[in-house]
């Protein structure tokens, strides 16, 4: 077996397509409402419905870590929650804060990744997935899949 990822580089949020760039700006102003008190790192995410409809999640801490979700996941769960019959087409993911010092797009951890895993095998299509960073950079993968080759349970 071979596993190879594919994905595409910008160098900023103006090379992307209109809709791209749209959820992406989602994602940022997303970020601004994130609860981090303790990290100082916000994230935001933005999931694109199949008929338009663009569902926003953020990061929320707690002080009894592990009790916080990641924004990904907060806007992956109430997609599945409110819209379970529509398909998921895209997820823009951006973060900024201390933990990035500026530096490219944020990766989602692994409990995302498998997240986005069980929401590709749910809707049985993958999704693209777009992440960028508070220097302007996105990388753009076609199939969220990719981030997770060999998820758990499927």
């Amino acid at each position: 077996m071979k596993i190879s990822i594919s994905y595409e580089t910008f160098s900023e949020t103006s090379l992307l397509n209109v809709i791209d760039r749209a959820l992406v700006e989602k994602a940022i102003l997303a970020s601004n409402n994130a609860y981090a008190r303790y990290s100082k790192f916000h994230v935001g995410a933005a999931v694109l419905l199949e008929n338009g409809d663009i569902i926003l999640g953020n990061n929320q801490e707690n002080i009894a870590y592990p009790s916080g979700l990641c924004a990904e996941r907060t806007a992956l769960f109430y997609a599945g929650a409110n819209y379970p019959i529509l398909k998921i087409t895209s997820l823009a993911v951006y973060g900024s804060g201390d933990l990035l010092e500026g530096r490219g797009p944020v990766t989602p951890c692994g409990a995302c990744r498998q997240v986005m895993a069980e929401s590709i095998q749910r809707q049985n299509i993958g999704f693209e997935l777009l992440l960028a960073g508070a220097d302007g950079s996105v990388v753009k993968f076609k199939n969220a899949l990719d981030l997770l080759p060999l998820p758990f349970g499927i």
